[in-house]
């Protein structure tokens, strides 16, 4: 007797052996709020718990043939992507998102760590391809706020718009969740901009502790909310409670930064 199945989400990304995020970091929390997670590997690391020491990445044709052979063969209900490396990944993501527009699309913006900074990469081309290609498809875009303002000041995000935020909205984006968001002097927010000039702030609180990927936990349980058939607002809303107990947990298995205990208590 077939059980139902749980919302199945679909991972994009690179593979982190050390288990700090991305895969197979990011599959072991989809599982522990409900979901079943799928994943499409787009670039290897050679890492420990401190540093990225090399990022090797996969061919175009291997990454297209890891995600439509799962596309073809189950109901995935969303997709979360990031971080991209190279413009042969972002376009490649770019041409399923309209291949399965219907599939909401979580798409979590990151800066380009130093590993990439060789001449087998070009992450300026690859953050340029991400503007142009996946902001007018992607359902929800996840950015912290410090991740904005760098780009800005090494000229990478263009000032199309008041603020970085509504420069990602004229590139295309339809909803953009910001973290670490100044409101006024002491007070940082989640804000969520919207269509029509749709703004909805919810309180943050920094980092107690140095913790890899801290917005990892978050996308996670926004990709499965959107999964699960929410409205953007109402999926965010959900996943902030969701991704709270998730990062009240961390430990320090090597020499490096902590890791989010993903193990269920």
């Amino acid at each position: 007797m077939f059980e139902t199945s749980p919302p199945l989400v679909l991972l994009y990304g690179p593979f982190d052996p050390s288990g700090s995020g991305s895969l197979p970091a990011d599959a072991i929390t989809c599982s522990t709020l409900g979901a079943h997670a799928l994943s499409t590997v787009t670039a290897l690391h050679v890492q420990d718990t401190a540093n990225i020491e090399e990022i090797h990445a996969i061919t175009a044709e291997l990454i297209d043939d890891q995600a439509r052979c799962l596309l073809e063969d189950m109901h995935v209900q969303a997709i979360k992507a990031g971080p991209l490396y190279t413009t042969d990944s972002v376009r490649v993501l770019a041409q399923i998102a309209a291949d399965y527009p219907n599939v909401p699309l979580l798409l979590q913006l990151h800066t380009a760590p130093q590993a990439l900074q060789s001449d087998d990469f070009d992450p300026d081309e690859a953050i340029n391809a991400t503007f142009e290609l996946l902001l007018p498809q992607a359902d929800l875009i996840l950015v912290d706020n410090s991740v904005l303002t760098q780009w800005v000041a090494d000229g990478l995000l263009p000032r199309r718009g008041q603020t970085p935020t509504k420069t990602l909205m004229q590139f295309g984006a339809k909803w953009v969740l910001t973290t670490g968001t100044e409101l006024r002097p002491g007070q940082r927010a989640y804000v969520l901009h919207g269509p029509e000039q749709t703004l909805i702030n919810w309180p943050w609180t920094p980092p107690t502790s140095r913790v890899s990927h801290q917005n990892g936990p978050l996308a996670c349980a926004l990709t499965v909310e959107l999964a699960r058939g929410r409205t953007v607002p109402d999926a965010t809303e959900s996943a902030l409670k969701l991704a709270l107990p998730l990062t009240g947990r961390a430990f320090r298995p090597g020499m490096g930064a902590q890791i989010f205990n993903r193990s269920t208590p």
